[in-house]
């Protein structure tokens, strides 16, 4: 399965989030860290979930984008 993390960059290090998987974060003081650390916090919330989220969530598309804004500063 194929999903999509954002990892932040701040601070205190990095935040990783999965904006198909509400609640899913993790973080560490590397790009690397945090990067594993999604992806075993991925590996647990996936096991949680039935065989029916499971099958809709392989179903579901999810593309991340980036979109240019104009600020009128």
């Amino acid at each position: 399965m194929l999903l999509n993390a954002v990892i932040e960059k701040d601070e205190h290090g990095y935040f990783a989030f999965v904006p198909s998987l509400q609640g899913c974060v993790s973080q560490g003081e590397s790009y690397e860290e945090a990067l594993a650390n999604i992806k075993e916090a991925i590996e647990l919330y996936l096991e949680t979930l039935e065989a029916d989220e499971l099958a809709h969530l392989s179903n579901t598309n999810f593309v991340i984008v980036p979109i240019e804004v104009a600020l009128n500063a």
